[in-house]
């Protein structure tokens, strides 16, 4: 089974700076898509950045300018660098990788979450 491991969030004043690593780790054969999701209190989660060989990036239009995803292959690790953070960003921001892997001597498709992690941004 694919677990994502998440680190790099906390509490930041508006206008700050923080940045997300997702690191995924099994038998992983193949990456399909990288992505950030985020859910505030009272609300649905909703996507904030993907990124695929294919397509390239994609961004919710809330975050564009301010937010950039990228992934390093070599880790299976994907980030979100936030800049010009803003009190409406504050979420619980959860990784989400899929592909495919090995399981059970078999190929098969996976879609994992990660844990999640909180990002308060105060005014």
């Amino acid at each position: 089974q694919v677990q994502l491991v998440e680190s790099g969030g906390g509490l930041v004043q508006s206008g700050g700076s923080l940045r997300l690593s997702c690191a995924a780790s099994g038998e992983i054969v193949t990456i399909l898509t990288m992505g950030w999701y985020r859910q505030a209190p009272g609300k649905q989660r909703e996507m904030v950045a993907t990124i695929t060989s294919a397509t390239g990036t994609n961004y919710v239009d809330s975050v564009k300018g301010r937010f950039t995803i990228s992934r390093d292959n070599a880790k299976n690790a994907v980030y979100l660098q936030m800049d010009s953070l803003k009190p409406e960003d504050t979420a619980v921001y959860y990784c989400n990788v899929r592909g495919t892997e090995v399981r059970s001597f078999k190929l098969s498709m996976f879609d994992s979450w990660g844990q999640g992690t909180q990002v308060t941004v105060s005014s």
